[in-house]
């Protein structure tokens, strides 16, 4: 697999985020369109949804690979969010997605949200958000 090097370097996020810029609570492998105005609310949003077995938020705990913005003629912004799950017999696997467009949908000027579960790369706890290690006791 290729790496890719991130697009915004952290002055471009701390300005786009403002405040709520934490960078120990970024996951080191997260992509996507981190200057678009609704970058900052769509990851607030995903903090608020949970692994019901991982008392973590799956944003932090670097399920979410990419979070793609793509703005439309009709002045609204469709998401797009690849993620994955710890694992593959992940009770919730099925519902995961639901409650990610759940999560994104209600955001003012949102219009699409579409959400693909992948498995490449696999999940591992290096993806974890320094923040997600603390709270998990997982000091690396």
């Amino acid at each position: 697999m290729m790496k890719m090097d991130p697009v915004a370097d952290e002055t471009m996020v701390r300005n786009a985020l403002g405040d709520d810029y934490d960078e120990l609570a970024q996951p080191p492998r997260t992509e996507g369109s981190k200057d678009h105005p609704l970058y900052a609310k769509a990851v607030a949003a995903l903090r608020e949804v949970y692994d019901p077995e991982i008392p973590v938020n799956i944003f932090e705990l670097g399920l979410i690979y990419k979070i793609e913005m793509t703005d439309q003629a009709d002045g609204t912004t469709d998401v797009f969010v690849e993620m994955t799950l710890t694992s593959p017999a992940c009770p919730v696997a099925q519902e995961m997605p639901g409650m990610v467009q759940a999560a994104i949908f209600p955001l003012s000027g949102v219009g699409n949200v579409d959400v693909e579960i992948v498995w490449d790369p696999t999940w591992d706890p290096s993806f974890m958000a320094e923040t997600a290690k603390l709270q998990l006791n997982m000091f690396t």
